[in-house]
């Protein structure tokens, strides 16, 4: 069943997207990723302009992280001050990443820097995510104890100024960096269509060390509401949002979400890391082959038009 798609300006099947979102959806319910770096590639393939990808996703990881950021937050593993923090940061980073989008329509070029900061971004963590879990998974079966790095260790980020105490995070550090690491995920998704999860993470976990039970919610905590700012702000200044698109990709992303959660407690956590890096890996490889190969129309001038 078809149907059109006014802010795409194309026809697509129902059953394609709510495909895709299901399958979106039990990858994150699987890996516990918001699965924005996986959908905007796909949206992008299946025909959708670059620019609307990103905005309607932004949208789409609104819905989707809700849920789980009241979740955790029930499960007090929110720290609200350092969220604010971030969340201050992340907004800053979206509005100049929304600027920067609008910018790069403007002079044709929003598609070529979105595949080349995906091949760039999905390269680099998908390799040291690998490399990582290949090593965990060699330790482990070899009978080794798989040890971190304590949480009292300290790093150059403790002697920067501008110092905060995060209690629900048990930690003294400047607020400098919490500050940085929002407006550098904000603005990687305005321009990417990605919640920025998959960088937060393991930048709150290695570079400010705060405990892993309250990272995932501070950061879904953070997630929902410069996703929301970003929407908002590319429905106004780009419009690239499509409410149809992003309703029946947040229908299948539930469902899907159900499905891969079950799957993803039959795996242990170095296995998941990496089947995630090699699903990361594959996409990173998907996008730069269309960055290779001879387009199939060579001559086109939607670019020059500054449409999509």
């Amino acid at each position: 069943m078809s149907f059109y798609l006014p802010i795409a300006e194309m026809s697509a099947s129902i059953f394609l997207f709510l495909g895709m979102g299901a399958a979106v959806g039990f990858l994150s319910g699987m890996f516990g990723v918001g699965g924005g770096f996986l959908m905007t590639p796909l949206l992008i393939f299946s025909g959708v302009p670059a620019a609307v990808a990103v905005g309607t996703e932004a949208a789409q990881i609104v819905a989707s992280s809700v849920s789980g950021a009241v979740a955790q937050y029930r499960r007090k593993n929110v720290d609200i001050k350092m969220g604010v923090v971030l969340l201050v940061g992340g907004i800053f980073g979206s509005i100049i990443g929304v600027q920067v989008v609008k910018l790069l329509r403007q002079i044709g070029q929003f598609e070529l820097f979105v595949s080349l900061t995906y091949v760039t971004f999905l390269g680099i963590i998908g390799v040291l995510m690998l490399i990582e879990s290949l090593n965990t998974i060699r330790k482990t079966q070899g009978g080794k104890v798989v040890s971190s790095r304590r949480p009292g260790q300290h790093s150059w980020i403790h002697g920067l100024p501008l110092k905060m105490r995060f209690h629900r995070s048990k930690l003294y550090i400047s607020a400098i960096p919490v500050l940085m690491i929002g407006a550098f995920v904000g603005f990687l998704g305005a321009i990417m269509g990605v919640g920025g999860g998959f960088i937060m993470v393991p930048a709150m976990i290695y570079l400010l060390r705060v405990p892993t039970n309250v990272v995932v919610g501070t950061s879904l905590f953070q997630i929902v509401f410069v996703t929301a700012a970003t929407t908002i702000l590319h429905a106004t200044q780009n419009h690239t949002v499509d409410i149809v698109l992003a309703m029946l990709l947040m229908i299948g992303g539930v469902v899907g979400a159900q499905f891969g959660a079950v799957a993803g407690e039959k795996l242990k956590g170095e296995q998941l890391r990496a089947l995630l890096a090699g699903l990361v890996l594959l996409v990173c490889l998907r996008i730069g082959y269309g960055l290779i190969i001879t387009p199939s129309d060579l001559y086109s001038i939607s670019s020059v038009m500054g449409g999509h």
